[in-house]
């Protein structure tokens, strides 16, 4: 698998002043499940060292000046961001991880300056990441700054190891059994993220208006994207877990299902880290060898070792 990451970000001196900007969970825990595009159009065009620059607000219109000279490079930026952009494609990414406050690779809230005297508005957006969005609305995106939130990272990394997913499923030359049981696999995570997509979902593969598989597929695939692009919230995902306990109040005792409830309870209420209730319900899926659960990406949507859940004890 291959991640995307500005290139400062990995240690490379290719900041404004010949510094890096090494960001140590990406390089010692993701660095041991991804490969690395490292990008940086910022130096591809201007080099390093170079003047700082910035975004600037001129005639409402948001252009790149260097920050004590005021000489606008915003063409010349914007072309670099283009190539680059254009690179992403070809390199067969399944995500990209970005450098926070940048007026190049910053997702959200990057300074913008109205003019010398004016204080600053965190309202940009980098030239780089808007160039990404724009050609590749559904690739999973983050800032490292923001990876340091436990759901904001265990989502991004949910999402990329199910971005790659569809993208092999179609890549694969699929029947409509295989659509139905690639579906079956992610209904509870999707369940878990939007009740909307739930049903558009399982519209697109019940396929009541008969429509053929290349049509199928296509629109199959663009909503799942849509879909684990959504972020999950505490009442969803409780609602979820109850949904799985219900497959087992039948086959266990009484202080049996007082247990796995109160695990849940504790979630909800912040309690414990969803990784507990997640082990002891995968726990009973396996006691009793339940085929449907054993499948559900829900329950194993990415390498345990990343332990992405143990920090997180509610969903934003």
């Amino acid at each position: 698998m291959r991640l995307g990451i500005s290139a400062c970000l990995l240690g490379t001196m290719c900041r404004y002043d010949g510094s890096d900007n090494k960001d140590g969970f990406i390089i010692n825990t993701l660095g041991k499940y991804f490969d690395y595009e490292p990008y940086c159009p910022e130096a591809e065009v201007f080099g390093t060292p170079r003047p700082t620059i910035r975004l600037v607000e001129v005639n409402d219109e948001t252009r790149v000046h260097t920050s004590f000279e005021s000489k606008d490079l915003t063409n010349e930026l914007d072309e670099s961001c283009e190539k680059n952009a254009n690179r992403i494609q070809n390199d067969m990414l399944c995500g990209f991880v970005l450098k926070s406050n940048s007026p190049t690779c910053g997702m959200e809230r990057v300074k913008v300056y109205k003019d010398t005297n004016a204080p600053s508005e965190k309202k940009g957006t980098g030239r780089f990441a808007a160039k990404i969005k724009e050609k590749y609305p559904f690739l999973p995106l983050e800032e490292e700054g923001r990876l340091k939130d436990p759901w904001l990272r265990e989502n991004f990394l949910m999402q990329i190891f199910a971005y790659k997913h569809i993208h092999e499923f179609v890549l694969g030359k699929p029947s409509f059994k295989d659509l139905i049981e690639f579906h079956t696999q992610y209904k509870y995570l999707i369940y878990a993220k939007s009740h909307i997509f739930y049903k558009k979902l399982g519209y697109i593969v019940a396929n009541t208006e008969k429509k053929g598989l290349d049509t199928v597929l296509e629109e199959y695939k663009w909503a799942f994207l849509e879909a684990i692009n959504e972020k999950g919230n505490i009442k969803k995902t409780y609602n979820v877990l109850l949904h799985i306990f219900g497959y087992f109040k039948k086959l266990i005792t009484s202080s049996e299902k007082q247990e796995i409830l109160e695990f849940i309870e504790d979630y909800k209420n912040k309690l414990i880290p969803l990784v507990a209730v997640i082990n002891i319900l995968n726990l009973y899926t396996k006691r009793f060898e339940h085929s449907y659960l054993l499948g559900q990406k829900f329950l194993n949507p990415y390498p345990k070792e990343l332990a992405l859940r143990s920090d997180i004890k509610a969903y934003k």
